[in-house]
């Protein structure tokens, strides 16, 4: 059975964690499959929006698979975790094993070098229909790849769950959860790492809505879909620019900010596409087309 299902229509990717026996977690097949739809989504000019979900109505993940690889002796996983911490990324017990160079901690490295492959950060906007639990890895997830999160009111649930285990957790997530909700909010899902329902996110602004199960995917498509109405180039920059930017001093951000605009009304069609439809009060039809400087043609 596939880790995933993964489909595109209508400039949307949908990336559905096919596992739900096993609470849709990653194991190495998952993780290999995710990392290559995130990088077909990235290389893909026509998809223009991404949505992640989990199969089923209990879990949208449920964190890594901890059960040790089939085979694996418990000398080779010990090995495995020395390496680990020194060298990153180590799969392969061997005596002449060599350490990769794309890696952050333990993880490859994603699409653009961002977080590991398998929660990466691209420069295309990503929704999440968390339509059950998501804890451990998949909580890292939510907070790492999607941009707008919606939730099933009646199954959706969030939780560290590492510190449960007497873990801080490998991760990205408690390094990205205090740069996205409160103070207080952050130190109360870490320290106390219970668990809690999708109002409660909302309150915390963890999320943006919750809506009936029945309903998510049906919302998360309509918010694809209007993204995907919006000039792509300009989607993407701006994207990147809000994270990229979001550390900066105001005036270095403002002047990045100017740049990129003059970049995208310059080298795209797509401005020029949305002056003439106002002015002919048409519908804009945006293609993402660029321009080589000196060239009129679109590329």
């Amino acid at each position: 059975m596939a880790g995933i299902i993964f489909e595109k229509r209508n400039h949307i990717a949908f990336i559905t964690l096919n596992n739900p026996e096993k609470a849709n977690v990653l194991n190495d097949q998952v993780e290999i499959e995710l990392r290559d739809a995130w990088k077909e989504v990235w290389e893909d000019r026509e998809v223009r929006a991404a949505i992640v979900t989990g199969k089923g109505d209990r879990h949208f993940c449920a964190g890594h698979d901890l059960a040790p690889r089939p085979g694996q002796t418990e000398d080779e996983r010990r090995r495995e975790f020395v390496d680990r911490i020194f060298w990153a990324n180590s799969q392969n017990t061997s005596s002449d094993y060599k350490p990769t160079y794309s890696s952050v901690n333990e993880y490859p490295t994603g699409v653009d070098g961002r977080s590991a492959g398998h929660f990466p950060q691209i420069w295309k906007p990503v929704i999440g229909a968390i339509n059950g639990w998501a804890v451990g890895a998949g909580f890292y997830m939510m907070l790492t790849t999607t941009d707008i999160r919606i939730a099933s009111k009646e199954n959706a649930r969030f939780q560290y769950i590492l510190m449960n285990q007497g873990w801080l957790g490998s991760g990205p997530g408690a390094a990205r959860l205090p740069r996205q909700i409160s103070h207080v909010d952050s130190m109360k899902i870490l320290l106390m790492d219970e668990p809690f329902d999708a109002d409660e996110a909302l309150e915390m602004r963890l999320i943006n809505e919750v809506v009936p199960h029945d309903k998510l995917m049906e919302r998360a498509e309509e918010m694809a879909t209007r993204i995907t109405k919006l000039a792509p180039v300009a989607v993407r920059m701006m994207k990147e620019f809000l994270i990229r930017g979001r550390d900066l001093p105001i005036d270095a951000a403002w002047q990045m900010s100017h740049l990129t605009q003059h970049l995208v009304a310059q080298l795209t069609t797509d401005p020029e596409e949305g002056r003439n439809a106002f002015n002919e009060k048409r519908e804009r039809n945006f293609t993402g087309g660029l321009r080589v400087p000196g060239n009129t043609d679109e590329v």
